[in-house]
């Protein structure tokens, strides 16, 4: 064979080499998968069996048969419920991965140092729903108002112990706010979870409480009791209870709540988990759980959610500055 044969010989070898290549390569890609093609784990920062892991349970089982794939939540409950977030921060932003996103994750990072950022770290995916906080003690405490808490702060000051779900929930904040502005103290037990919590006002081992409505059972069989909101309006559910507002507090805590995924998640996989999600909230079984808590839905989809957390952290930032709470540096 001639020279010239041989190069052109190598010539169309590479050429087929390259064709099978690009063939092979295509092949491949229209092989894959389509999302979601395994299971999914929605990460939950709250102990099991409190009101927002039971909801949210619920909320998976009900997206997970619009996927085709079975959702499992896991808890990893602590740090007033920022525990999720480094979760997302070390995970592939391939949408198997998700996390319920608690207002917490926008304060924390002001008040103590953290490694993750809740805006640069997170792929918002949906807003789903508030929450309704409240203030309680016990049925048998002598306490049917607000201000007979404050009245024993006056009397005895330092000795008051309010329990809440944990440092920089919202409860806690709102806390200090109230006691802030009228001038007195108390004792902050944190606590993991609302289970444990509403135990512990309930047997005695702390004075009143504040939380959101996991309570809801607590107060409607009559074992506690619920002596001011933080809603914007009187709940239907117990008309008799004042809200925050209507005492004088110009505050109102929801704590809107959603999901989201790491940094990075592709825009088809967003999606894809949001239209899962937006179809299982307005399921009428998910109205109905969320109203045992007296939770009401507040959807928000990708864009509007990321503008609405954006604003927030600012907000809470503005917050911890204010009630002195912010670290060094924040």
């Amino acid at each position: 064979m001639t020279p010239a044969g041989a190069a052109r010989r190598r010539l169309l070898a590479a050429a087929a080499a390259a064709a099978l290549g690009a063939a092979g390569a295509a092949t491949a890609s229209a092989g894959t998968a389509p999302f979601p093609s395994r299971t999914i784990t929605l990460w939950v920062p709250w102990p099991a069996g409190g009101a927002t892991d039971l909801t949210l349970r619920l909320l998976a089982e009900l997206a997970g048969a619009h996927l085709g794939q079975r959702i499992i939540v896991e808890n990893r409950s602590g740090a007033g419920g920022t525990l999720a977030m480094p979760v997302l921060q070390m995970s592939e932003p391939d949408g198997y991965t998700i996390a319920q996103l608690p207002q917490p994750v926008l304060r924390v990072p002001h008040t103590q140092r953290v490694l993750w950022d809740p805006i640069r770290d997170v792929t918002p995916i949906i807003q789903i729903s508030g929450v309704t906080f409240g203030v309680l003690v016990r049925t048998s405490s002598p306490w049917r108002a607000l201000e007979d808490l404050f009245a024993f702060a006056r009397a005895r000051p330092g000795e008051l112990a309010i329990a809440t779900n944990g440092v920089g929930t919202t409860p806690h904040m709102v806390l200090e706010e109230l006691f802030t502005a009228c001038g007195l103290r108390y004792i902050h037990v944190p606590y993991r979870g609302t289970s444990e919590q509403l135990l512990a006002i309930e047997s005695g081992q702390v004075m009143a409480g504040v939380n959101s409505t996991g309570f809801a059972p607590a107060v409607d069989s009559g074992r506690l009791r619920l002596l001011a909101s933080f809603a914007g309006k009187r709940s239907p559910r117990w008309p008799e209870v004042p809200t925050l507002t209507e005492l004088g507090f110009p505050l109102v805590a929801t704590s809107p709540y959603g999901l989201g995924g790491p940094r990075g998640l592709p825009p088809a996989v967003v999606a894809r988990l949001h239209d899962a999600f937006r179809r299982a909230m307005f399921e009428p079984a998910f109205g109905a759980e969320l109203a045992k808590y007296d939770q009401d839905l507040a959807y928000l989809g990708p864009a509007d959610y990321g503008r609405w957390l954006r604003e927030e952290y600012e907000r809470e930032r503005i917050a911890s500055v204010r009630l002195g709470l912010a670290r060094p540096g924040a």
